[in-house]
């Protein structure tokens, strides 16, 4: 994760959620499935302090998870890889190499705090030089679209892709990390509940489906095998990386015009 186990408590559920700067649990390796889904690094003072994952919409817009852009003077810098394979890079986790890309700017929610970063936990990310060749870019949801799911007959059948970098399996004694592009199909658990409110999901984190850990906060998950990322992930439940991942939802009028605000003021 992006801070070590800063835990936030929701005090109306009684339970703590993770920051998830998260990865792929149980999942298989993307290959070239999702170019368009990148490794940030951010900076703190100068040196290379945590990573997390994005999504471009763009060639020079990257969206991701509000406490991986953090707030204002937070971080002292962002870069991106776009690659499958970042150990494929010598100069990571430092800038130089032809698949880095250094932000120009970035910013998260501007409710977004770090006491509270499940409730606004999204931002974004623009690059001072395009990424060449990718193809297909994620897409955003239309307002408040993902709230049908809520009364659809056989929710539990409703499947989101995952996909992010980071770790791929944690228990107290064993960690298993590879800097490469991973692939899940989590369901969907709960959605406009008292616990997830109208902002956020929860979504599967099992052997049978796989799920998000450390390393992945910030990337997408994807409505059904589609490119419109229904939200970023955000959080977890436990320090294991098990039973469920919490996903932000993109699809809130708040959200949508936060992102296009930022896509407008920097063309």
């Amino acid at each position: 994760m992006r801070k070590t186990m800063a835990l936030v408590a929701i005090v109306a559920a009684a339970l703590f959620l993770v920051p998830a700067s998260q990865a792929i649990t149980d999942g298989e390796l993307d290959g070239n499935g999702h170019p368009a889904v990148v490794l940030v690094l951010m900076e703190v003072n100068g040196a290379p302090a945590f990573r997390c994952s994005g999504t471009l919409l763009s060639a020079t817009i990257v969206l991701t998870a509000g406490h991986c852009a953090g707030e204002p003077g937070e971080f002292s810098g962002i870069r991106i890889f776009a690659e499958a394979n970042v150990q494929a890079d010598p100069t990571y986790p430092f800038a130089g190499g032809p698949n880095t890309y250094e932000a120009s700017a970035w910013a998260s929610h501007p409710q977004f705090t770090e006491a509270a970063f499940f409730l606004h936990d999204v931002g974004m990310i623009k690059l001072a030089k395009p990424v060449p060749g990718v193809t297909q870019y994620g897409t955003l949801p239309g307002v408040d679209s993902l709230d049908t799911l809520a009364t659809r007959r056989g929710q539990q059948d409703v499947t989101f892709t995952a996909v992010g970098y980071g770790l791929q399996q944690i228990n107290p004694v064993h960690v298993v990390s590879q800097r490469v592009r991973m692939v899940a199909h989590p369901k969907l658990n709960q959605i406009n509940t008292g616990f997830v409110g109208d902002f956020s999901l929860l979504l599967s984190n099992n052997a049978s489906t796989g799920g998000t850990c450390f390393g992945d906060s910030g990337g997408p998950n994807f409505v059904g095998s589609s490119m419109v990322v229904g939200g970023v992930t955000s959080f977890g439940i436990n320090g294991n990386c098990a039973g469920t991942g919490g996903v932000f939802r993109m699809d809130r009028a708040n959200v949508l015009s936060f992102v296009n605000s930022f896509i407008a003021a920097h063309p």
